[in-house]
């Protein structure tokens, strides 16, 4: 593939911001796609229990895929800083320590995840009819957790220089691969959970070994050598202080999400699967605002290390604009088609009924969400990413949490537990706003 490297540096400002934030917005939508797709294969072809068993764990896997992705932005951050100085050794050890960083941190999760899988499951409260085929289905997922995360890595390494495009690339071709094997393993093997678990791994795969290869044959800063991977402790010490807290922050959502998915699961399997199918197309929209803001944090990241702050102000308003008004009219649309998108995964009425309930609780306020990617996204661009990862685990986590375990209590209802989503954003995303005025004040003289 050609490199398609963007100056970050000068120029306009919204149109890359733009060309930056589609592309990855289509990737994050497509690898939900690949959850998506084993809803809808086992919805269709299984039953409303199978789909259950899937939609279960997917608080679970969110929890564990996004704080790794966290962590993978610090390294976006730091080769983004790194190339704003036009530091090329410090590019190089990045990205070689990012590799092997994410293979062993891969391992790790997979040994502690088949350790506790039942122990998770039995914490969400899922049925004991549903139990099996969703510990079958966990158990195999937590196989591929090395390749997803060394993909999630690769994509950051490629995300610093302001390409986009090449991962979604990589990951259209194992998108089809996931399809083709979902139905391979569902309808002519005859597997149920386990198989849609299995044709994911082997997707994930095919995206990571394809980018790993791309990234070997490179002819610049982050071309990937075998002989040089190795972990270079002065540059992962920079990769954990920023990607931590922006793995801890993204882990809260879901964190508050198993709470709240096991109040939803103590409602039944209709309410399960329903929740599951809205979540599966509400999450689309979250991937267009989650897009602008690592732009956002990769935009800043290069001008601050090129040490233009007027140009970092500038890209978090141009971002902020352009998110919300994006993000206003996707999930308009989303809410339009709301009923016949639900129908994909399953054509009972109850389920419909319930699932737009959802969509229309997450999707009418998801504008909010905007602010907070972007105040967040902007700091962290900064190297600034404990203070947002502390705010949004109190506002987001604490108040579903507090929620849950009161508001719930009294009236034990789906409306009510939809209720605290719009709660919880409207109050992070305000104390978000003031922490980046107060943070960029220390900036004032420069500018």
């Amino acid at each position: 593939m050609k490199q398609k490297n963007m100056d970050m540096l000068n120029g306009s400002i919204a149109s890359k911001l733009l060309l930056f934030a589609l592309p990855l917005a289509a990737t994050g939508m497509l690898q939900q796609l690949f959850n998506a797709a084993d809803i809808a294969v086992v919805g269709q072809y299984v039953g409303a229990n199978a789909m259950a068993a899937v939609g279960s764990n997917s608080p679970i896997i969110g929890l564990l895929v996004n704080g790794f992705v966290g962590i993978a932005l610090g390294a976006n951050v730091v080769i983004s800083n790194y190339t704003g100085q036009q530091n090329i050794t410090g590019i190089k050890k990045v990205v070689h320590t990012s590799i092997l960083f994410s293979l062993i941190g891969g391992i790790g999760i997979t040994i502690l995840g088949e350790l506790i899988a039942p122990s998770l499951l039995h914490l969400l409260s899922v049925p004991d009819k549903v139990f099996p085929m969703a510990l079958a289905y966990l158990q195999i997922y937590l196989l591929g957790m090395p390749v997803i995360f060394l993909y999630n890595f690769e994509s950051a390494i490629f995300r610093s220089q302001g390409d986009t495009r090449t991962p979604l690339m990589c990951l259209i071709i194992s998108g089809i691969l996931n399809v083709a094997l979902n139905l391979l393993f569902v309808c002519v093997v005859g597997m149920d959970a386990d198989g849609v678990a299995l044709a994911t791994v082997l997707s994930n795969l095919t995206s990571s070994i394809l980018l790993f290869i791309i990234l070997m044959r490179r002819r610049d800063a982050i071309k990937l050598e075998i002989s040089s991977i190795k972990i270079h402790r002065t540059v992962l010490m920079p990769i954990i202080k920023i990607g931590l807290p922006a793995g801890l922050q993204t882990m809260v959502f879901s964190l508050s999400n198993i709470c709240i998915q096991s109040a939803i699961n103590s409602l039944g399997e209709e309410v399960m699967a329903a929740s599951s199918a809205a979540f599966n197309i509400e999450i689309l929209a979250y991937y267009l605002v989650n897009s602008f803001g690592q732009a956002c944090t990769t935009f800043v990241g290069q001008n601050y290390g090129a040490g233009n702050i007027k140009r970092c102000r500038k890209v978090t308003q141009i971002s902020l604009t352009m998110n919300i008004g994006i993000t206003v009219v996707v999930s308009s649309l989303i809410l339009l088609f709301g009923k016949p998108l639900l129908g994909i995964f399953n054509s009972e009425p109850k389920i419909a009924s319930v699932g737009i309930i959802r969509l229309f609780f997450i999707l009418a306020p998801e504008a909010i969400n905007a602010v907070m990617e972007i105040m967040s996204g902007s700091m962290r661009g900064y190297g600034y990413s404990l203070v947002p990862a502390i705010i949004t685990f109190a506002g987001v986590c604490g108040i579903r949490i507090t929620w849950v375990y009161t508001a719930f209590q009294i009236s034990p209802t789906f409306l009510t537990l939809m209720i605290v989503y719009p709660v919880s954003w409207a109050i992070t995303a305000a104390v978000l706003v003031i922490a980046y005025f107060l943070f960029m004040r220390r900036f004032k003289t420069k500018c």
